[in-house]
């Protein structure tokens, strides 16, 4: 199984279970890898045959822009069956990340892996 991955893609939403939280919107990072055969992309060179990763990537921006979630683990769950529906991935691993939610870290979050 090949990899596409999409690294450190930042979003801005309404995420935390805060009443601060619930009237900001704070930015979220997604690193995320997904499993797929590029070998028909490779040897037709035409975009019809790859996993697109801006669409994958327009599709996350516009989910998580318009989303409303308390929790990290919710928010990558919904993005995680997004991809493994819409998009020709048979595995993902997920990284969502909240950076500053806790004083003295870069950031915190969950990393999630998914199969179809």
């Amino acid at each position: 199984m090949d990899i596409v991955f999409i690294e450190d893609l930042a979003v801005e939403t309404v995420i935390g279970i805060y009443d601060w939280e619930r009237k900001i919107r704070q930015k979220v990072v997604f690193n995320i890898e997904m499993g797929t055969d590029i070998k028909p992309a490779a040897t037709t060179d035409t975009i019809d045959e790859a996993l697109d990763y801006k669409a994958v990537a327009k599709r996350v921006i516009s989910f998580v822009e318009q989303s409303d979630f308390q929790l990290v683990e919710t928010m990558a769950e919904r993005v995680a069956e997004i991809i493994l529906t819409e998009f020709d991935v048979r595995w993902l691993s997920l990284k969502l990340s909240k950076p500053g939610a806790v004083r003295g870290s870069k950031a915190v979050g969950v990393k999630i892996e998914r199969s179809k």
